[in-house]
């Protein structure tokens, strides 16, 4: 008996001691790997990185960006449907056990083991495989095995099993550049996590262990993958039978199949506007953030305004690039073996791995499939063929040469193959009538060499509410809008008349129009009017309306480059202006969003505003973290306001210019459009201003203008600069986009008379002459100006500016002008010398283009 005991005892000591030691062991274990473990608890705060979205300001979503395609949905907005499946796929013990599944673990080294190594399957529970996502590295070994076990079963403590799922959930990779089961059900099925079924949620559960797999490629191994997801679900209790086996028979349809349209689709195609906003929010607040940062971004964009400035400058540049009748090539290639001799389906999978540009409204992309003896034989993209099948006719390419490569161009086309031959990937357009719309032909198009950009805003906001860079965003993104320095020529020239009306002249100012010589150092510069004629003494308001370049010189100089430079930098044109004379024609380079922002200020009396491309960004937890608009708002707070009445706004900007300045610039602006150098082109129903800008030999053109509401500026160019060629010009080319654009925009947005400022009076003027006309005057001649209070116009004797040069003896000191024609017997002036002299009152006016750069 003393031996039995004595035997047990022995038995029980070791296995007792084995357990101490096992303990100690294993306790050492976890120590030493518990060492240098990530904090687990950063996950309460985790937050993934999701995608930023832009929304028009009529809060539809307009474009996305992401380093990794995620939408965040918390756990109390996932559907108990997609966390079934993801359970049953993955961890059908999640609710029931610690972090990790010792039978789980036992089970797969049984397995391992009977199977000498060849099938090794996971143990690791969601929960680990968020340790092992979030907080380790992907590495196979047993040692970040256990640390991978040490963490979850921290983790377990930490947070709840809905948190660690939502974490699961929303940060698992899906294939497809998809993260997250949000934005894997957007990819895969374009639907929202409420909307899908059960073979649907399923399918989504079995891409995690092979993220690789295609939908279409391997079609059968995603659906028995389902399949078995379908299986589980029904073991555990989550799905009926019924359920189950209905959805098993289901076919897989998917975006990537064809069978759903894609997401992507729905949106517009990006655009100048939302990608400016990306670069300048990458640069606000870094590109990283930005771009997993998950921020709901309102634009200011208006869709309508949107679509209107796109059609209207690639209108402009394309009629441009159509008046050179140049046909500079195909813009892509297919080797005419890769269409299957014109098979359908065969070019169509051809043409749609084309590169060309898809965003151009009305365009298609077509491929040419034959040459006849006149006209070419295409294929469309989304048109279906007919009959028929579809042609270039000849007569539609005798409007061009075709450029050879040595940049010589060949005789006029005659036929379809002068131009056109198998494989080349053109741009077409159905050619309607205007009395039915009916169909005529299919047209041949080519994306323009020159390029430009348009910009409008709410002179009010600083809201912008059209952008375009260019001819087309997926030709070329560089958005010359806020990209592209250019010369602005002559639209420079109001903030040299701003400088001199702020500083005591008065529109009725005379100004000398005669020859000027100047030293550079590096020679003489003689700058001349655009007509290389001189009017002799006029007005200022001649001056702005004629676009005089020796007015403005001789002006520059009397009120000071300085000052000049002071006004250019105040309206933000430029950051540092150089004090140079040339500048005041505008030869220091600028960007049109700067211009259009400058006009703003104008048409608003003279408040600063800060123009912007959005109104209001939030967070991935809907806080505010920017707000354009400070303007306050107090009425905004009350209960209720009376019948009728309006809240008040508040401004609180800075003002940058006299309101009677603004005032009467605009008025001198508003006879640019009436009477001046944008007369032929810009005729709207509301009261509006601008200038008219052409740079030396046409090189650049621009118009920019504004109604009481909205400014808007139009620049046309080559990227790289050269002359646009003879009669060129900012009122020719640029003052159409502003005519089209500002009608549908006026429509919207409304448009009245400028406010007139307080502290002013209004006299009759001679438009001609300058001088004070008698109290209800009236005729063509007459103008009535605004005037400060206390700085009324003299009868009779006006100043005359002369900038510090004599006019010369051999110039006549009068002219009539661009009209031509005779005198009449005029009126006195005061000289620069303190003499008088006899200004004829008919200096005239005519057609010109507007003033540049000599």
């Amino acid at each position: 008996m003393r031996f039995i005991i004595g035997f047990f005892g022995a038995i029980f000591s070791a296995i007792t001691l084995g357990l101490v030691f096992a303990a100690v062991g294993i306790g050492g274990l976890i120590f030493m790997y518990s060492r240098g473990l990530p904090d687990h608890e950063q996950l309460s705060n985790y937050a993934p990185p999701t995608i930023s979205r832009i929304y028009s300001r009529q809060g539809m979503i307009v474009d996305e960006f992401a380093s990794e395609r995620r939408l965040f949905t918390a756990a109390d907005e996932i559907p108990d449907l997609v966390a079934y499946a993801f359970v049953s796929a993955e961890d059908r013990n999640f609710y029931n056990h610690a972090g990790y599944d010792p039978r789980a673990i036992v089970a797969a080294f049984i397995e391992a083991v009977r199977s000498r190594g060849r099938d090794v399957r996971g143990a690791s529970t969601i929960t680990q495989q968020v340790v092992k996502n979030m907080l380790l590295d992907n590495s196979f070994n047993i040692q970040r095995k256990v640390r991978e076990i040490i963490l979850a079963a921290r983790i377990e403590r930490t947070l709840t099993k809905d948190r660690i799922l939502e974490l699961y959930l929303n940060e698992i990779f899906l294939g497809q550049n998809s993260y997250g089961v949000t934005a894997a059900a957007q990819t895969y099925f374009n639907a929202t996590l409420e909307d899908l079924s059960h073979e649907q949620a399923a399918f989504l559960a079995a891409m995690p262990q092979a993220p690789s797999l295609s939908p279409v490629r391997d079609y059968e191994r995603l659906i028995n993958r389902r399949n078995y997801v379908l299986r589980e679900m029904y073991e555990n209790g989550y799905i009926t039978e019924q359920e189950m086996n209905t959805a098993r028979a289901a076919a897989l349809e998917t975006v990537q199949g064809g069978h759903i349209e894609a997401f992507r689709l729905t949106l517009p195609p990006r655009n100048y506007f939302t990608d400016e906003i990306r670069r300048q929010l990458s640069a606000e607040y870094g590109a990283d953030d930005f771009l997993s940062g998950g921020y709901a971004v309102r634009s200011t964009m208006d869709e309508g305004l949107q679509a209107v400035a796109e059609v209207a400058l690639r209108r402009a540049l394309e009629r441009y690039d159509r008046d050179l009748g140049v046909w500079r090539g195909a813009y892509a290639t297919i080797d005419p073996a890769d269409l299957g001799d014109g098979e359908e389906a065969i070019w169509r999978a051809a043409l749609a791995d084309a590169d060309i540009p898809r965003d151009i409204e009305g365009w298609s992309a077509a491929v040419v499939l034959e040459i006849g003896e006149s006209s070419a034989r295409i294929g469309i993209e989304g048109v279906e063929e007919d009959e028929d099948g579809h042609f270039i006719p000849a007569e539609d390419v005798q409007w061009a040469r075709p450029l050879r490569e040595d940049g010589s161009r060949g005789s006029t086309a005659r036929v379809a193959g002068d131009l056109l031959s198998v494989g080349d990937v053109v741009h077409v357009r159905a050619m309607t009538r205007d009395s039915d719309g009916s169909f005529i032909r299919w047209t041949l198009r080519q994306v323009p060499e020159v390029q430009g950009g348009f910009m409008a805003m709410d002179v009010h906001t600083g809201r912008v509410l059209a952008m375009q860079g260019g001819f087309s965003y997926q030709h070329s993104s560089f958005n010359r809008a806020t990209q592209a320095t250019r010369q602005p020529g002559s639209s420079f020239k109001p903030f040299v008349y701003a400088a001199a009306l702020d500083s005591g002249y008065s529109p009725n100012t005379i100004v000398i129009d005669a020859p000027i010589e100047v030293e550079t150092g590096e020679g003489i510069w003689r700058p001349q009017n655009a007509s290389n004629q001189f009017y002799g003494p006029s007005p200022l308001r001649t001056g702005i309306e004629r676009s005089r370049n020796l007015m403005t010189v001789r002006l520059a100089q009397d009120v000071g480059m300085n000052t000049v430079a002071r006004y250019a930098e105040r309206f933000g044109v430029y950051d540092d202006m150089q004090p140079f004379l040339a500048n005041s024609l505008g030869s220091q380079e600028t960007t049109l969003f700067r211009m259009v922002a400058a006009y703003g200020m104008f048409a608003n009396g003279g408040e600063r505003v800060e123009p912007t491309l959005v109104d209001r960004i939030q967070n991935r937890y809907g806080e505010t973290v920017y707000r354009h608009d400070q303007r306050l708002c107090p009425d905004c707070e009350l209960a209720s306001l009376d019948p009728g009445v309006a809240p008040r706004i508040v401004s609180t900007r800075e003002r940058v210019m006299d309101p009677i300045t603004a005032y009467q610039l605009t008025s001198m602006m508003r006879g640019v459009v009436q009477r001046g150098t944008a007369s032929g082109t810009v005729n709207l129903p509301v009261p509006a201003a601008g200038k008219t800008g052409t740079t030396n030999e046409a090189r650049d053109v621009w118009f920019v203008g504004f109604t009481s509401n909205i400014a808007a500026g139009c620049y046309i160019g080559y990227d790289q600069p050269q002359p646009l060629g003879r009669g060129a010009s900012g009122g020719g080319m640029c003052g159409p986009v502003f005519q089209q654009f500002m009608m549908e925009a006026i429509a919207e947005y409304g448009g009245g008379d400028f406010p007139v400022p307080e502290g002013g009076q209004f006299f009759p003027i001679d438009r001609f002459s300058g001088a004070r006309l008698p109290a209800g005057a009236s005729g063509d001649y007459v103008v009535y100006e605004l005037f400060r209070d206390g700085e009324e116009p003299y009868e009779g004797i006006l100043s005359v500016i002369d900038g510090g040069w004599a006019m010369s003896s051999d110039i006549p000191i009068f002219s009539r002008g661009e009209a031509g024609g005779g005198g009449g017997q005029g009126v006195l002036v005061e000289t620069s010398d303190g003499t008088t002299a006899r200004v004829p009152t008919s200096t005239g006016f005519g057609t010109l283009s507007s003033g540049g750069l000599y």
